[in-house]
């Protein structure tokens, strides 16, 4: 995994963007990127690291598992490394924030997810593009960043299972509680205006106040699980048997007299 930390622009989602379209048009699935970026909050988070030819073929709904050396879902190689070398510049990107020792969300050193206010968005259209709009189902702010982190969780349930302790259980579910806030609808009255300062309000200040639990979940999370480390199995150990017991292939004999000499 790149140890990069070279802020991804405005021009390198775009191409992420550009990629996952043509992906999109084989596998229709396809998310798209905030979806992308909860994923990738909870593979950052997860108890266990789990690698690329796991998780791409998860991600992109492709139904298999994508091999380290295929190109598979891409249309190339080419596109391939592309995707992957921006992928793992934001990885490392999320991961320095996650690292980072912050007090408040506004520390520009924080994880700050990359988000979208679609309502915000379409409020900002012109009038008759607006209107073109009505009825849709538009996402609520932050809620298909929650969706894909969730669905990451789902996908790998044993690497999510609480642990025994009663205090990181709690901890656990409050910490998931608190992502789940957010797939759900923002059905409050808008009084904000999250990216543009004088916009139309889109987003309440429940869902505003939500959205920072949710980051501040994910940090604790991850403190949490690298604290319990990797899940440990358990190697159960065949029975041996006793010294005077008849040899279990079948020779007769006693086992000390057979397989155990």
């Amino acid at each position: 995994m790149s140890t990069s930390t070279e802020t991804l622009g405005p021009e390198d989602f775009d191409a992420i963007d550009t990629i996952l379209d043509d992906v999109r048009g084989r596998f229709e699935e396809t998310p798209q990127w905030e979806f992308c970026e909860g994923f990738m909050a909870a593979l950052i988070t997860c108890r266990r690291p789990i690698e690329a030819q796991e998780y791409l073929g998860v991600l992109l709904d492709t139904g298999d598992a994508v091999g380290a050396e295929s190109c598979a879902p891409f249309v190339s190689s080419d596109q391939r490394a592309q995707f992957m070398a921006l992928w793992h510049r934001r990885w490392a990107e999320v991961v320095s924030g996650l690292a980072a020792d912050v007090k408040s969300l506004d520390d520009e050193r924080a994880y700050h997810p990359e988000v979208m206010d679609v309502r915000g968005a379409v409020a900002a259209l012109p009038e008759a593009e607006r209107a073109e709009m009505v009825g849709e189902d538009l996402p609520s702010f932050a809620q298909v960043w929650a969706v894909g982190f969730m669905y990451a969780v789902e996908s790998w349930p044993e690497e999510w299972a609480a642990p025994r302790d009663k205090e990181a259980q709690k901890l656990l579910d409050g910490a998931l509680q608190s992502i789940v806030a957010l797939t759900e609808d923002d059905t409050d009255e808008p009084t904000l205006a999250v990216f543009e300062e004088n916009g139309a309000p889109s987003v309440s200040e429940k869902r505003f106040n939500e959205f920072a639990d949710a980051v501040w979940a994910v940090y604790d999370l991850r403190e949490m699980w690298q604290q319990f480390g990797p899940r440990v199995t358990t190697v159960q150990k065949e029975a041996t048997p006793g010294r005077n017991d008849l040899c279990h292939c079948g020779s007769g004999k006693k086992f000390k007299k057979c397989h155990g000499a």
